[in-house]
């Protein structure tokens, strides 16, 4: 079976509100002033370490990064699924998907964060395989976490889709040698656009997602 791979925030997931909460939580509890929710989003997509040391920086903060990434962790524990949500027609996706080709997630939020989201939306059993960005696999754009789901679904770069919002998802698909789907409706798109050249899938809504994809990989075959 083709192997397809997911990005989970700007992707399957609109989870903008909450991280900013989590971040704007870390931010006032030290005495800074909230940043607006966009300028948070746009810090989104490198993983919780970077997403940290940028708003401390904007906020004008000189804190312990170790110590304020272990806050905002806590602080995103505590509001994982308070507004977060699938994007519309993602269920509806996933299940056209699953009988054709075995689906995965790679992440670069925690590995423990991700599959409580997973539980608590019910699309974990759509996944074979999930890798968060602390597992010994490497973050995005480290094409590890890729290669590893490749050799575990014992598939190649011609029956490979990685599925993504940003440029951080095209670097990796890139580097693995796989193909790549973005997504226009993500928050990270803007971020993508420079880098593209034509040769890539795009989705403007989740519900385009199944014919798209499968165009794809027959494709590539």
């Amino acid at each position: 079976m083709p192997l397809v791979v997911f990005d989970l925030d700007g992707t399957l997931i609109d989870s903008r509100r909450d991280l900013a909460d989590a971040a704007n939580a870390l931010i006032v509890e030290h005495g800074g002033r909230p940043l607006p929710v966009d300028a948070i989003t746009g810090m989104v997509g490198e993983g919780a370490p970077l997403l940290v040391r940028r708003a401390l920086k904007a906020a004008g903060l000189d804190l312990d990064l170790r110590v304020a990434l272990q806050q905002f962790l806590e602080l995103y524990d505590e509001r994982l699924l308070e507004h977060t949500r699938l994007y519309d027609g993602t269920r509806e996706a996933l299940r056209a998907l699953a009988p054709g080709a075995a689906l995965a997630i790679l992440t670069n939020k925690p590995q423990h964060h991700t599959e409580r989201i997973l539980d608590g939306l019910g699309v974990a059993p759509f996944f074979r395989w999930v890798v968060g960005g602390d597992t010994p696999h490497g973050r995005k754009p480290d094409p590890g976490g890729l290669n590893h789901l490749m050799s575990v679904a014992q598939t190649g770069t011609h029956d490979t889709i990685m599925v993504g919002d940003s440029a951080i998802d095209l670097r990796t698909a890139r580097a693995a040698g796989t193909w790549i789907c973005l997504v226009r409706y993500g928050f990270g798109f803007q971020t993508a656009v420079a880098g593209l050249t034509g040769d890539e899938l795009i989705a403007d809504s989740p519900s385009q997602l199944p014919n798209i994809l499968g165009t794809g990989l027959n494709y590539r075959s």
